[in-house]
C-alpha cells in the first residue's frame, strides 16, 4: 500500500511516500501545485493521499484529488489512533497532532515528549496510554532574533548561528545569540526535566527544522540517553493516521 502524505508548514511542505511504514520518496519544496501532487499520483502509483495543512487554504483542487485515490484531509475530526483530551481541538495545530501519533507509532506504550523546532518551538506530550492532553508553544530560535531586532530602536540584526557557544556576550551580537540560543536550550531542559518528573521512565523526540541543533547539544547531557531524533516524525504520524483509516475498513 503507498501512501502520499504531504505536511504543509508555515515555511515548507513536506512530502513523504511510505510503503506501508518505510519512506521510500521525500522531498522539500517551498509550495506545492496541483500538477505537481496529480503527478506524483499518477508516476509513483499512490493510492493513499493525506494533507494536513497549518495554513487556511491549498493550491491544489481537493475535488480532483479524491477522484483518483482515497483522499484524507487531516483535521480536528479525523479518526486517529490515539485520545485526544485537547479542550479546544479545533484550535489545535494539526502538526503538533501528528507528531505525538508519531511518537506513539515510534515507542508504543511508552511516555513521550515531543519537541518541535521550527518556526515555533512546541511541547507536547504523550502519556503510556496514548492520550494527549496538549503542551506549549514558544518562539522558535530565529523568531527570537527577529524580534528582538524588530521590537527595539537599538539591538541589530543577528543571525543565528548553530555553532555559537558562549555562555555570555561581550557584545551586543553575542548577547543577542547567548539570550536567543542559550534562552532556547535552559527553556527545552526545563520542559524535559518537568516532564520526566511527571513519567520517570519517559523518552524525548526531537523533530523540526532546527531539531538538529538541539541534539547536538543535548548529546552530552544528562538527557542523552532518552533523546530520539526523527525529523520525519510529523510524516509518519500522518502516515499512521492513514492506515489507521485503513485498518478500520
Amino acid at each position: 500500500m503507498l501512501n502520499l502524505v504531504v505536511d504543509i508548514g508555515n515555511s515548507a511542505v513536506k512530502l513523504a511516500i511510505f510503503d506501508h511504514n518505510k519512506i521510500t520518496f521525500h522531498q522539500k519544496k517551498a509550495s506545492l501545485s496541483s500538477t505537481e501532487l496529480q503527478q506524483l499520483i499518477y508516476t509513483k502509483a499512490i493510492e493513499n493521499v493525506i494533507v494536513s495543512s497549518v495554513k487556511a487554504g491549498f493550491s491544489f483542487t481537493e475535488n480532483e484529488i479524491s477522484k483518483r485515490v482515497n483522499y484524507i484531509q487531516f483535521n480536528a475530526t479525523t479518526k486517529i489512533p490515539v485520545v485526544n483530551r485537547y479542550k479546544s481541538p479545533e484550535t489545535l495545530g494539526l502538526d503538533r497532532l501528528a507528531a505525538v501519533i508519531g511518537a506513539q507509532a515510534l515507542i508504543p506504550k511508552q511516555a513521550a515528549l515531543v519537541i518541535d523546532a521550527g518556526t515555533c518551538i512546541t511541547y507536547d506530550h504523550i502519556t503510556e496510554g496514548g492520550e494527549y492532553f496538549g503542551g506549549s508553544i514558544s518562539p522558535g530560535i530565529k523568531m527570537r532574533f527577529d524580534a528582538m531586532h524588530h521590537f527595539t530602536a537599538k539591538l541589530p540584526q543577528v543571525k543565528f548561528d548553530d555553532t555559537f557557544n558562549l555562555p555570555f556576550g561581550k557584545n551586543s551580537a553575542d548577547a543577542i545569540s547567548s539570550g536567543a540560543v542559550n534562552g532556547a536550550i535552559y527553556e527545552a531542559e526545563g520542559f524535559i526535566k518537568t516532564f520526566l518528573s511527571h513519567h520517570p521512565a519517559g523518552k524525548i523526540i526531537l523533530t523540526g527544522g532546527d531539531s538538529t541543533f538541539f541534539d547536538t547539544k543535548f548529546k552530552n547531557s544528562i538527557f542523552a540517553h532518552l533523546i530520539l531524533h526523527e525529523p520525519n516524525l510529523v510524516l509518519i504520524g500522518l502516515n499512521t493516521v492513514v492506515n489507521y483509516q485503513h485498518d478500520l475498513k
